[in-house]
């Protein structure tokens, strides 16, 4: 299993938001470059970055903040958030990040969805933000109709390799990730999952790491020393 220590970025700062509300922000950093560095450093070796305010308003905000983090550091980078046009899917990967993760988009848009799986294959992900059993879009803040299997089966026919599941009420809350919804859909479809939302406990890592599943994402754990980052790698190697 992977594991995927994560950088949100609002105004070219590291934070972190409670179960994606954005009026409940915490900044950790002045400087996400520097926490990619001790990523590497603790021997992470992929980093999952979230542009939060693309999410919410579509764009690239914090590209140059984004690239910073891949440069300084090396890793494996993948980046979510405001990614709703072939000509941001373009601007990231051929600036050298190593994958992209479409959200809004992958429901709102299916011709943009197959065009960038056409040309880009597994450097395309998608997420599949999820509240109360459907899937959430634009940064979280509304609720879609399409349910989380209704998702899950079109994005596995559409030849989607990756998808990054969140369970948003679990997200940031410190209160265990949902391991019954990961070991479920890891079960029931043929895609790379990646547990995102929760992981708060090296108990947790090595529910995940026991489903085999593909990732597992650390986001406010790290910050707060909940994880060891270096142990949590170990643990997983």
């Amino acid at each position: 299993m992977i594991l995927f220590p994560a950088i949100d970025i609002v105004g070219g700062k590291a934070v972190r938001l409670y179960k994606g509300d954005y009026d409940q922000m915490t900044v950790y950093s002045d400087n996400p470059a520097e926490i990619a560095l001790d990523f590497k450093r603790c021997g992470a070796g992929y980093i999952h970055i979230v542009d939060l305010e693309g999410a919410r308003d579509g764009g690239t905000p914090n590209l140059e903040t984004v690239l910073a983090i891949k440069k300084q550091s090396g890793l494996f980078c993948e980046i979510g958030g405001g990614i709703r046009s072939m000509e941001v899917v373009d601007r990231y990967l051929s600036a050298g990040i190593d994958r992209v993760i479409l959200g809004t988009a992958a429901i709102s848009d299916e011709a943009f969805l197959k065009k960038a799986i056409e040309k880009y294959d597994a450097r395309v992900a998608v997420g599949a933000d999820i509240r109360e059993g459907f899937i959430a879009v634009k940064g979280w803040l509304e609720r879609s109709q399409v349910t989380i299997d209704e998702f899950f089966e079109k994005m596995q026919n559409l030849g989607v390799e990756t998808i990054i599941c969140t369970d948003i009420n679990r997200d940031g809350a410190m209160k265990g990730t949902n391991l019954d919804l990961y070991r479920t859909m890891s079960r029931r479809y043929r895609v790379n999952i990646t547990a995102s939302g929760g992981v708060s406990s090296m108990e947790d890592i090595a529910a995940l790491k026991s489903m085999e599943l593909y990732g597992a994402i650390i986001g406010k754990a790290y910050y707060t020393g909940a994880i060891d980052l270096r142990e949590a790698v170990k643990a997983v190697q």
